[in-house]
């Protein structure tokens, strides 16, 4: 499970039984044919370390958001960037899910070849080769894209590139804030947008508006950001300049993406109107810096203090003890290769030993102190029952940092059968 060097196509492989470390993937594999092949992760069929998918946890996770933008009449575009796995990009759209958020033209590309045929780029569209890529694309009637804006330069090259090939592009202007990220931020910066808009002649054409309200951590600054995009998009509403039905209002990390619901269902534009929130770590949640930011959400709103149950954690690491050294430190089979590191450490769950009935909890005392490449620090205490061989399920902070790592991933059942693999595209 761990041959990060592998460059796959779209494809995954009926492998050998044995060949537990599927290194040869070739044609088309369902998850049934994976399941039929009888590997069980505590009967240590894969090697370790490995990230592993709980499939229970990710199906109360589809259901739990989109029931959640449902609630609001929101559309549901999630980040794909998250996991760059177009196996749970299907399951996304499967569950009702608008279209898939991505971050550059590679990536657009990536879901393209895999199926997905509406793509929001929440990113400015830049460079020539990055166009055409798009507009290869564009060739599909099927294929519905999306870019953003914030300057008369970029809808000028922009204009250009798809002006020549015939082939108009969407764009939604975004709107950003004084020493934040990408975005318009004042009425001389939109004002120069939309002139180089009317001067494009159809080659791009305004769908809408966006935001990325993450790059602000006030709630009182973000609303302020959410209700200043709803104005803008009736603005244009009013003078007509959008030239898609219905209108794009979009916005929404993993952290803020209640509040962006509340606000923008308050937009009546007299006009149809798709709003499209983008969470995209909502699907293996985590157990760091998105359950604090859950936790924020179900204080404060009282749509997800209705709902039942919450995110789960659904994306994990198991690795082995690979030494005992001193009384109070063991040292784990995994590290900076393989798990995020920036928003915390990954943290011990759960203690199984080959050969026993379950997994049990791990101990409170346990800590991972420290990382290197391929080794994880763990205090312990004397006397503690960890051998060498041992094997240890670590829970996450920060999904995006963990997926980049790993090319295949297993999905398991509630008894650690594996019924899927993914494949990472990144």
């Amino acid at each position: 499970m761990h041959d990060k060097n592998y460059q796959a196509d779209a494809r995954l492989s009926v492998v050998d039984p044995l060949d537990k470390g599927l290194g040869a993937l070739e044609a088309p594999c369902p998850p049934e044919a994976i399941a039929a092949l009888g590997w069980n992760l505590l009967k240590e069929d894969l090697s370790l370390p490995a990230a592993v998918l709980s499939q229970s946890r990710l199906e109360h996770n589809l259901a739990w958001m989109q029931r959640f933008v449902s609630e609001y009449g929101a559309k549901l575009a999630p980040h794909g960037k998250t996991t760059m796995a177009p196996r749970l990009f299907a399951r996304q759209l499967a569950a009702d899910a608008w279209g898939i958020t991505l971050a550059s033209a590679h990536q657009v590309r990536v879901a393209y070849a895999h199926g997905v045929r509406r793509v929001l780029m929440a990113n400015q569209l830049v460079g020539r080769r990055n166009m055409a890529i798009v507009a290869e694309l564009l060739a599909d009637p099927s294929s519905e894209y999306f870019c953003l804006v914030d300057s008369p330069e970029q809808v000028q090259q922009l204009a250009a590139h798809f002006g020549a090939v015939g082939r108009p592009v969407q764009v939604l202007i975004e709107l950003g804030v004084a020493g934040g990220r990408t975005g318009v931020r004042d009425e001389g910066q939109w004002q120069a947008v939309l002139d180089a808009l009317a001067k494009a002649k159809g080659a791009v054409k305004l769908a809408g508006v966006e935001v990325y309200e993450g790059v602000l951590q006030d709630e009182a600054a973000i609303r302020a950001l959410l209700q200043r995009a709803v104005r803008a998009l009736q603005q244009l509403a009013d003078a007509a300049r959008i030239a898609r039905s219905p209108a794009v209002l979009s916005g929404a990390g993993s952290a803020w993406y209640d509040v962006v619901a509340e606000e923008f269902a308050k937009a009546d534009i007299g006009a149809p109107l798709d709003v499209v929130l983008r969470p995209g770590c909502y699907l293996t949640h985590d157990a760091g810096i998105y359950r604090s930011a859950q936790a924020q959400v179900e204080t404060r709103n009282p749509v997800a203090q209705r709902m039942r149950g919450s995110l789960l954690p659904a994306l994990q690491l198991w690795a082995y003890v690979q030494s005992v050294p001193e009384p109070e430190r063991a040292i784990v089979a995994l590290g900076k290769r393989d798990a995020a590191f920036d928003a915390g450490l990954p943290a011990p769950v759960a203690h199984f030993r080959p050969g026993q009935a379950a997994p049990a909890p791990a101990p409170a005392h346990w800590k991972i102190t420290g990382m290197m490449d391929q080794h994880a620090y763990l205090q312990i205490a004397a006397g503690d029952d960890i051998r060498v061989g041992d094997m240890l399920a670590f829970d996450i902070s920060h999904p995006c940092l963990t997926f980049d790592k790993w090319r295949q991933i297993a999905v398991v059942d509630d008894d650690y059968n594996v019924v899927d693999v993914v494949q990472t595209f990144f």
